[in-house]
Formats: C-alpha cells, structure tokens, sequence
C-alpha cells in the first residue's frame, strides 16, 4: 500500500518504490514532519501499531516534547525547533513561513491544528490549473484547523509509487463570516534536521537558459525566484537538495519543481541548530488573495523527487513521471513532425509565394511541417505594430492564411503558425478600441516592452476576444500547429477592472487566464501540436507542459551553446520536451559556425526541425538533410522514451560534451559526443557508459566485436574520430547474442 495509517500513533507513512515520507500529529495536534528518505519497510507489510511506536521513537523527538507541561513552560522553544509539515507564523517559529492571513485586524499570528484525514483513489484535479495525473495513485488528505480565524488548511499528497515521485498542493478555506486576505500561500514545506547538503539549481538569462549550478547550503536563506509575471529565463522552479558526496551516479538527492508558470519563490533555510527548511510556492511579492466566506484558495502543486541513484536517478525519476503523468494529448506519446520555420530564413520579409517554394524543397527533402513564424497579420511588417490584430495580412498572403495553408498541404507538408495572445502592441486596431484592456497602473505611465503592452488576460472579456480571433484563424485554415509566445515580463501590474483590495490577485489571475485559453485551445483541437515559447525558454516549466508537450527550449540555436543549455534542461525535463532545431550559419546569435553535421547531432537531442532558407542553403547541406531525416526517424522513439545519462559535461571537462539513451528494456542504446574543443599531443579520450544490461553483449556500429555490459561501462570506449573543433560522433549500440 502506498499511504499507510496508524489511528493510534495518528501516523502516516507514504511509500513509494524506494523512499517513505512519514507525517506524525503531536499530542497537542500540530502536524509535523518525521521522516523523508530510503524506504523503511519491507512491500507489503503494513504498519502496525508496534511499527508505529518505534518509528514515533527513532524518527520523532519532537513529539516526545509536544506535551502540556512543557509547552505551558517554554512554547516558544518547542515552536522554534519542531520539524513542521506547514510552518506557520506568529508562534515563536522563526524560520520561513507557509502562510500569511489578514483577517480583519492586520497580519494575524496562525496556529493550525489537526482535525482529520482522508484518501483517495487516484489523483484529484486541480481546478483551473495544470498538475499531474494518474488514475492509480493514492492521495492523503491532512485536514488542519485555525479555531480562531476559523481558516481551514488542507494538505494534499499523491503518492506515484514506480516514480518514486510524491506531489503536493494545499488548499485554504475561509470558514468565517468576514474576508480573509492570505499574503502567502505556499505549497511545500519540507524540514531537514540530519547532516550537511548540498543544493543545485538551474541559472541563466536569455539566449543561455538553465546552467547548473550547484553550492552548498550554508547558514542562512538561499533563494531563487521570479517577479517577472513568468517563471523566467533567469532562474527555473527547480531545486535538488543532495548529500555533499553524491555524485551523478550515486548518493541521496531530492529534487523538487514547482508546476506553475508565473512568479514564484523557492528557498532554503538553515538555523542555528543545522536544520533545513525548504519552502516553495507562489512569490509573496504583490500577492494578497481575497478570500470570501466560504471560499477556497487552491494553491499549485509542487513536486518530490527522491533518488538513491545519484542526481541521474532523479533526472529520470522527473523525466517517466513528467512522460507519464504531466504531459497530455494526441502528441504524448509518438513522434513528432519535423518542422521548418522560417523565422531565421525570413524574419518579416515573405509572402506566400516564398513560403510556398520553401515548402515544396522541404517537402522533397523529408521536413514534414511548415512554420510561418511572426508577420503573418494586421500590419505586421515589424515588431512595432499589430500585436493583437489576429488577421491575415491580405498584403503579404493573398486569400488569407487558409489559401497559403492548403497550398503548402499541396506540396505534402502539415501547417503552422506563430501566435502571441497575451501582448498588444500601441500601434495596433485592438488597442485603439480597447486601450484600458492592458495591465496599468491608474494616471501613471505604462512601461514598453519590445514595444509591446501586457494584456489583462486575467480579465474574461479580454482572453474570450483574443481566443476567438485565433480561434477563428486555426479552424479556417485547419492549423496543425501553434507556436505561442510570450516576449515581455510583465510590469505595471494593476487591472482597470479589479478592484483596490483586489489588485494582489493580478498576477495569479494572469497565469490561470493563460491556463483557461491554452486548455480551451487543446481542447478544441485535439489533434493540434501546441509549442509554448518565452522570448525562447523563459518559461519552460511544468505549468506550460501540460497544455504544451513541447516548448521552445531557447533562441540561441548554436549547436555549441545548446549542448550546456540543453543538458541543464534536461536534468529535470525530458528531451522530447525541448524544442531544438537545426539553424544557419554564421549562427544568428553567436556568429560562430559549425558543422552541418553536428548541428544536426545536437538538435536530435530535442524535438529537432530546421531553422533556416532551403532554397539557399548549398546543395551538400540539403543532401545532408535528408540523412539527418532519416537519422531522427531511426532514433527518436529511443531518445523519445528511452532513460537519459550524462556522462561527460563541457564545464567538467573542457573539451567535450558527452550523454547517452538507453531504452527502457536495455536492448539498444546511443551515445552523444561533441569535441568542443580539439587539442595537441592528447590520447583518445575514454568515456564509461551508463544504464545497459552488465550481462548483456552489446554490438557498436563503429567497430568490430561485442562487448558486455559490464566491460562498457567499467572500462569504457574510446572515442575514434571527432578529432576537430565542433565534431560530432553518434555511436549505437544493439544487444546481441554472442
């Protein structure tokens, strides 16, 4: 059983294949954490109330001081040191808090209690929100109670046992007469109290998303977050918190990821006494809820992961349950078009007959899709207008997107375009009809972005407008794909139609606007391939994976810099997630140039598609395309659902990038290896790999003989060729019978 009680020790013991989280009630009914690591108990057996009793022992000192006597005598101490499942403020417990209430006469001390449970079969949805799902995992519910300000707290776990994953997500019920504000609201809280850790999490900016970055925690708060409106290119809501020795292959990691899509906050703590708490949740930055009677404040939900396999296990552990329970639709679970868009072949400068002739030499060489990108509508020669004005640009496409669409179907490719509801440009026919639809604040200017204003999507009328325009463009021209994007932070952040107490909800309702319109759009159009995009991978999160199986993984599309920016992403989101294309050279962003080859290489990491004019590009590379087609269709199901490994990184190694994908049965393999950097008088280098089968025989395609498992993994291979600056090797590997 995942979710096992104890009525009598009021216990509660979550087991997944290989970890246990255990909650205790303390005599006087605080809620407290006991315990979260390797598993400690056998599969199948049950906790009796013996069990109970010795784990309340080993794993619970706190509840041994939880008694009367001692609280009457120094409350404040036991508050400041007890292992909560839900820190609360105003008690005596000085660490970060989950909760802040104003119920009527100004920030309030809250002291929640213990008042019941429940489970579940399966998985609850979050109403109006992205989250995981399953049909056959098991939920505990924690009901907790402020008898004063008659709030409600519920805290909700889902068990995903093969995944070793536990998911959370709290829920805040105003149970009395008056409106309660809640400032905060996080939705995990997780104590630490044994050992020294380490902590790791995913750095960057535009055009260089999510470096890994890893320190260890030292006395005080560690923090990263967002207050750009979007989770942002600048810091990912992941952290792992892992012992100091573990390494990729071994060690106790637990990794955690916030499934939300707007600002939030993630932080570590550590006390006086060693002690760790870890908090995350929605940013408390311009965040006040209106909570009526009666009403309730779902909070998003927040991921566990936990691995005994080194920070690798818990890259896989995210990477089957995200494939598995995260990511929806038609598209899920097979293989995705390759894809051309011609932004970097055109930018604003095309009309129909230019794509169409891109279309017929893609069409020749294997490319299965079409992208028009940005300057199909309104006036739309630049960035500066028609942001808004969801219409064809009769100019540039006569007869409208629907003849440039079937013309391009003509030629034997499926159709997309570019879209970004959530912007307005000042120059636009929406915004001289609807100037006061944007986010401002009254009488004050209103900041630009790439000329663009934000829209007040939180607003009904405003987000019902802009997906009927596009609505109307996608089921006329029956779009096969949508790339939505999202190029400005959001400031100014105040809404025409919200009232003065009403403002702090601004930003949420902004996320669960963008949430309603992309789930309406996928919802519509089963069958249409959505791909989320952020000024490139600025909001690459859980959130916009379970309306979106894919997302625009950065702008800069050199093969160089994609082999750091990819493996970041990839320590927590699977590869099939990461948009990744093969570009032009000299590269539009570094200027650097590559071979054709390993731009190939890389982008077969992601999704893969091209970036780039057909029709110009020599006839070598176009001959080279179409191996490149064939090569993503003999591997993408195994780096699609195949179990992913790093085995050597540019910044560890200095000259070369390494990784490998090994199907889920171990019968076959591929290794990834990118000279960065050649250089003199060196050995060939050796690489061990990762995840076969050690009583296995393995043939390579790149030399003779067969090879066990484990003698490959142990010894390794040297790696023949790829003796250049930017040379790429693919090396496969099937299992035999010797």
């Amino acid at each position: 059983m995942a979710i096992q009680i104890n009525e009598k020790q009021k216990m509660f013991k979550l087991d997944t294949k290989k970890s246990s989280y255990v909650i205790g009630v303390s005599a006087d009914g605080y809620v407290g954490h006991m315990y979260y690591g390797d598993r400690i108990q056998p599969d199948g057996n049950e906790m009796s109330d013996e069990d109970a009793e010795c784990l309340s022992v080993l794993l619970g000192g706190d509840r041994d001081h939880c008694i009367p006597a001692y609280i009457e005598r120094d409350k404040l101490n036991f508050v400041d040191t007890f292992s909560w499942e839900y820190g609360m403020p105003g008690y005596g417990d000085f660490r970060e808090p989950c909760l802040d209430a104003d119920c009527g006469s100004g920030k309030e001390a809250l002291e929640f209690f213990y008042d019941g449970y429940e489970t579940l079969k399966g998985k609850p949805e979050l109403e109006g929100m992205p989250a995981t799902y399953s049909d056959d995992c098991q939920t505990l519910v924690i009901h907790m109670s402020e008898p004063d300000l008659k709030l409600g707290v519920e805290l909700y776990y889902s068990v995903f046992e093969e995944e070793d994953a536990i998911t959370r997500w709290v829920k805040v019920k105003n149970n009395s007469e008056r409106n309660c504000y809640l400032d905060r609201v996080f939705s995990l809280c997780l104590d630490f109290r044994e050992g020294e850790r380490d902590l790791i999490t995913l750095h960057g900016a535009w055009g260089r998303e999510r470096k890994i970055y890893r320190r260890s925690i030292g006395e005080g708060k560690q923090s990263i977050s967002s207050v750009r409106g979007v989770s942002s290119h600048q810091e990912n809501p992941f952290m792992a918190i892992l012992e100091p020795d573990a390494t990729e292959d071994r060690g106790r990691v637990y990794g955690i990821n916030f499934v939300y899509s707007g600002n939030f906050l993630a932080q570590v703590e550590k006390n006086q006494f060693g002690h760790i708490r870890t908090v995350m949740g929605i940013h408390p930055h311009h965040f006040s809820w209106k909570l009526q009677p009666g009403e309730i404040f779902t909070a998003p939900e927040a991921v566990m992961v936990f691995s005994d396999t080194g920070i690798g296990g818990m890259t896989r552990n995210f990477h089957d349950l995200y494939r598995g329970h995260l990511i929806r639709g038609s598209y899920r679970d097979k293989k995705r078009p390759i894809l051309i868009n011609n932004w970097e072949a055109t930018y604003f400068d095309f009309d129909t007959e230019k794509l169409w002739s891109i279309a017929e030499e893609a069409a020749g060489l294997g490319i299965e899709m079409l992208v028009m990108d940005d300057g199909w509508f309104g006036r739309r020669n630049d960035d500066s207008r028609s942001l808004g004005d969801w219409f064809a640009n009769e100019e540039k496409l006569p007869g409208g997107v629907k003849r440039l669409a079937d013309g391009v179907r003509e030629r034997g490719l499926k159709f997309g375009i570019w879209v970004e509801p959530e912007m307005v440009n000042p120059d636009s026919d929406l915004f001289r009809e609807h100037p006061d639809w944007i986010l401002q604040y009254r009488d004050r200017d209103v900041s630009r972005g790439r000329n663009q204003y934000v829209l007040d999507i939180g607003r009904k009328e405003v987000r019902d407008e802009i997906y009927k325009r596009i609505y109307t463009v996608v089921k006329e021209a029956e779009i096969d794909y949508v790339k939505w994007d999202m190029n400005r932070s959001l400031t100014n952040v105040a809404s025409h139609a919200a009232a003065q107490d009403e403002q702090g909800m601004v930003y949420h309702r902004f996320v669960l606007g963008v949430y309603e319109m992309q789930n309406r759009l996928v919802t519509d159009f089963p069958e249409l391939l959505l791909e989320n995009c952020s000024s490139g991978g600025g909001r690459f999160d859980p959130g916009m994976l379970y309306y979106s199986p894919q997302i625009w993984c950065s702008d800069d599309t050199d093969a160089i810099e994609r082999l750091e920016i990819q493996r970041g992403t990839a320590m927590v989101y699977p590869l099939s997630t990461m948009g990744a294309h093969v570009s032009d050279c000299p590269n539009h962003a570094t200027h650097r140039t590559t071979p054709f080859d390993t731009r190939g290489q890389v982008a077969l990491g992601g999704t893969f598609g091209y970036e780039l004019d057909v029709t110009r590009i020599a006839r070598e590379d176009r001959e080279k395309i179409k191996d490149q087609v064939q090569m993503y269709h003999k591997y993408n199901d195994l780096i699609r659902e195949g179990d992913y490994y790093r085995i050597a990184s540019l910044p560890e190694k200095r000259y070369y990038d390494c990784y490998m994908v090994v199907s889920k049965d171990k019968e076959e393999a591929l290794v990834s290896f990118v000279r960065v950097v050649n250089r003199i008088c060196r050995w060939n280098d050796r690489i061990k790999l990762k995840g076969l089968d050690e009583d296995a025989w393995y043939k390579l395609d790149d030399r003779e003989g067969v090879f066990s498992g484990k003698m490959l993994m142990s010894a390794g291979i040297e790696i023949h060729g790829a003796d250049k600056d930017f040379e790429g090797k693919l090396i496969s590997l099937k299992r035999v019978l010797r």
